[in-house]
């Protein structure tokens, strides 16, 4: 299980590639709560029609709340604990190319209860390397000219699809600091590609983050991917 930050006004933000649920969803459910997160990018969730049944059990499995999508075929989304309040999730489509798979994030707004809001964006960067800096530069300029998250502190994650060698991971370093820390995330089973992160804007930093005791065997079965996560004060 995890230890939680010292700090009691830091809230936990993880990310974490699902690929569909697709894998052993015992193993999924196991690290989430160990993870203990109270807020959770996710990414690559089931997005067929009949899917979002699936997906809330997985969420109350994790101890956490799903509200559902506002676009059918959203693959991102984010869930939250018992320690924190949102708004209802907002799913915002990205151009894909003539025939390519929808893409979308998610975006929210979060506080703990009489605390300062932030939002929170969970992001799935495509295969593209054209297309990962126009949606990282358009993630970000939406959300300069939301009227209610604009003027929020901001924490974006997700996976990015390339490492910090990257345009798209230049894009949101030149505006936002990255809060976890560059290490393996891809495979899971041998990792040796850093491709998911979380980011935050000013407003936010990071406290010294707890150690989390994962089980090596549930991160190999879970995922394609390793999650990321970042104790932040506000």
């Amino acid at each position: 299980m995890s230890h939680r930050s010292t700090e009691q006004r830091a809230v936990r933000v993880a990310s974490y590639n699902l690929r569909a649920l697709q894998d052993d969803t015992d193993a999924a459910v196991a690290v989430v709560r160990d993870l203990d997160p109270d807020v959770l990018l996710l990414q690559e969730v089931p997005r067929h029609p009949l899917s979002a049944p699936r997906v809330r059990s997985f969420a109350h499995r994790c101890g956490l709340r799903w509200a559902g999508r506002t676009r059918a075929l959203s693959g991102t989304s984010v869930l939250v604990g018992p320690r924190v309040v949102a708004d209802p999730a907002q799913d915002r489509s990205l151009p894909v190319e003539l025939l390519g798979n929808p893409r979308s994030y998610t975006a929210v707004r979060v506080a703990r209860p009489g605390g300062p809001a932030f939002a929170a964006v969970s992001l799935h960067l495509p295969l593209l390397p054209d297309r990962r800096r126009q949606h990282a530069r358009q993630v970000l300029s939406e959300l300069r000219v939301d009227p209610l998250l604009g003027g929020l502190p901001w924490v974006v994650g997700g996976d990015l699809n390339e490492d910090q060698h990257g345009d798209a991971w230049q894009v949101l370093a030149e505006e936002l600091t990255l809060v976890t820390p560059l290490r393996p995330t891809f495979p899971s089973a041998r990792p040796h590609r850093t491709i998911d992160a979380v980011f935050a804007s000013r407003g936010v930093r990071p406290a010294p983050q707890q150690p989390v005791a994962l089980d090596a065997a549930a991160l190999r079965a879970a995922s394609d991917h390793l999650p990321v996560w970042a104790d932040l004060v506000l």
